[in-house]
């Protein structure tokens, strides 16, 4: 086995393992220099060894008595000795102190001794630790040459996806080539596509215009010929010998004794001459005859369908709105967040819908919010809420992908439409009756036949829809990629399109559909005037912040003022004249306001939280 200080001759190693060799230098040194420690103590205890021999060796030559003569020392020892021999006195002192030189040498030689033997167990203990970091110095160099294996493998498998990276980033720049083409090519079938659109309906429209060119010249030449023919009737002579008889013919329809006048005048047209009283029942037969006619004609100009569409009757709007100066009630309305809060036509009802999907109706009596009715049915959080204008139903928007219309006094829904793929924003009753608009996150907007209970026309949102509102023939719709779009009913795309700068989350039509409250997420109302589609007024003030995607803000009943709630739990409230802040209202709300509504009355307003709570204004 090699000793301590030496190393077994090991092969050459290759240049990747020279931190070993470093590791191996370090071990050589440090033991050099730990042996180097104990050569001095070896030699001085090999120097000890020596003098306690020679010692013993004099003691042993010493007579028992005193010496007569000199003891005669090796000539090496001599001058060693002499010291020794020339201070003593006599052998017995001599004998003592050598004694006590042995004594002491022995003392010396066992500490040195216990020394080498402790340094004899440390060597022993640092041979050991150095077998121990030789095996872990080879553990380590197979652990090292397994890394280093499974990094070669790893640089292969990285050279590898490089490889499939680079191929699939030219595949990529091929298909993001071919893909502008496609969309060049597509945009270019579009606008064909809407110029063929819009020649067609030209070509409709020209179409009906000739049609109905062609109607009237017939009708013109139909009222020429008859005028003219009654005319000549009236100049007829009438025979006085001839006697009319009495009118005995059982009465026709309006069409029919139309014909019996006609005939009666052509009959009478023969008549070699007439009397004043023929005459005159002629003429008064003849303005029966032409008042007919007319009437005739205006049932038929005023109705393309043969019956004029139920429109609801009108509103009367209230003549000045009072600005809420504070709270009247609170109440908790629902057990979570309150989404929607709207008023009915007469002002005493209003109705709360949260997310525990449930909707309640309260009465507004003497400034205080009384319970009266909870209708239960709802498959999901409300976000919506609109009373019929005559005040008898309550159409609701839900996440449950469809909307459900109540009869007021009736707990249970009464019908649901369904339709909608996803989440339903908002629900609208339309201003002819038995019409409805939804609009969902789907990106879709519908249209509803209420009697049917089916969808009449489905309209491609492109973006999802926050809300809707609805004026004669219009539908007006605010979406997630911070546009309003408007649609006709009776054309088949969307005909306006006007950008805001955030999400749209609510819009609200003025009571003389001339003008559009949007808020969006930019913290900003914005006033758009929908006789020239642009946006009039646009209203920013310090500390109001939109607080979520269905944030509700309102026109005031005579359209003098705009009120929304901020996400600090404040009532802002600006005047459309003036353009500035009128006021704003704090208290109550702790949390972010979700919607408020203004009675038609004007004297109340209701604001509702996500915080559970509704709070009544006065």
């Amino acid at each position: 086995m090699p000793g301590p200080g030496t190393l077994a001759p090991r092969s050459p190693l290759p240049s990747s393992c020279r931190w070993k060799l470093h590791i191996i230098r370090q071990l050589q040194q440090r033991d050099r220099r730990q042996k180097a420690l104990f050569l001095d103590l070896v030699e001085a205890y090999h120097r000890l060894l020596e003098k306690s021999d020679l010692l013993a060796h004099i003691t042993e030559k010493l007579p028992p008595e005193p010496p007569s003569e000199l003891v005669h020392l090796p000539s090496g020892e001599e001058e060693k000795a002499r010291p020794v021999l020339d201070s003593a006195q006599s052998p017995e002192d001599l004998r003592r102190k050598w004694e006590e030189e042995v004594d002491k040498v022995k003392l010396v030689c066992g500490e040195m001794a216990y020394q080498v033997v402790e340094k004899n167990m440390t060597l022993s203990s640092q041979d050991v630790m150095l077998e121990e970091q030789l095996g872990r110095l080879s553990a380590l160099d197979a652990r090292v040459h397994d890394l280093e294996e499974t990094r070669q493998w790893l640089a292969e498998q990285v050279a590898r996806q490089q490889d499939r990276i680079m191929e699939g980033k030219e595949a990529y720049d091929t298909l993001w080539a071919h893909t502008g083409h496609q969309e060049g090519a597509l945009r270019q079938l579009e606008e064909e596509g809407r110029e063929l659109v819009e020649r067609l309906i030209q070509v409709k429209m020209q179409a009906a215009e000739d049609q109905n060119y062609c109607n009237e010249r017939i009708e013109r030449v139909k009222q020429a010929r008859l005028s003219k023919e009654l005319k000549k009737a009236m100049r007829r002579t009438v025979n006085i010998s001839e006697t009319l008889d009495p009118p005995n013919i059982v009465e026709a329809p309006a069409h029919k004794e139309e014909l019996l006048e006609v005939e009666t005048c052509e009959k009478r047209w023969k008549r070699p001459f007439r009397s004043a009283s023929a005459t005159s029942m002629t003429l008064a037969r003849c303005m029966d005859v032409m008042k007919g006619l007319l009437d005739f004609r205006k049932r038929r100009g005023h109705s393309v369908s043969g019956t004029p569409e139920a429109r609801y009757t009108s509103i009367p709007v209230c003549g000045v709105s009072c600005l809420p100066a504070r709270a009247q009630d609170i109440q908790e309305a629902h057990r979570s967040e309150v989404n929607a809060v709207c008023f009915s036509s007469n002002s005493s009802l209003l109705a709360t819908g949260g997310a525990d999907r449930l909707i309640r109706l309260w009465n507004v009596v003497g400034g205080r919010l009384e319970a009266d009715q909870m209708l239960e049915g709802a498959g999901g959080s409300v976000t919506s809420l609109e009373f019929e204008p005559s005040g008898c139903y309550l159409l609701a928007a839900t996440y449950n992908k469809a909307a459900q219309l109540w009869k007021v006094g009736e707990s249970q829904s009464k019908e649901t439409l369904s339709g909608h793929t996803d989440k339903v924003t908002a629900a609208k009753f339309k201003l002819t009756r038995q019409q409805a608009v939804t609009g969902s996150r789907d990106r879709t907007v519908k249209e509803w036949d209420l009697n049917k209970v089916s969808c009449s026309r489905t309209i491609d949102g492109v973006s999802y829809c926050n809300d809707v509102v609805c004026g004669d023939h219009l539908i007006i719709s605010g979406h997630n990629d911070q546009k309003i779009r408007f649609w006709d009913s009776r054309v088949p795309r969307c005909i306006q399109v006007i950008p805001v700068e955030g999400r749209v989350t609510s819009l609200s039509i003025s009571s003389d559909q001339l003008h559009l409250l949007s808020c969006s997420r930019d913290d900003a109302l914005k006033v758009i005037d929908l006789r020239a589609n642009n946006i009039r007024q646009v209203f920013r003030a310090d500390g109001f912040k939109c607080g979520s995607d269905w944030t509700k803000a309102v026109f005031s009943p005579d359209k003098n003022f705009a009120l929304a709630g901020s996400a600090d739990g404040g009532l802002y409230i600006w005047n459309l004249d003036s353009g500035k802040l009128e006021t704003s209202l704090y208290g109550p709300h702790s949390v972010s306001i979700n919607a408020v509504a203004w009675c038609c009355a004007g004297t109340h307003v209701v604001s509702v939280d996500q915080g559970k709570k509704a709070v009544l204004w006065s």
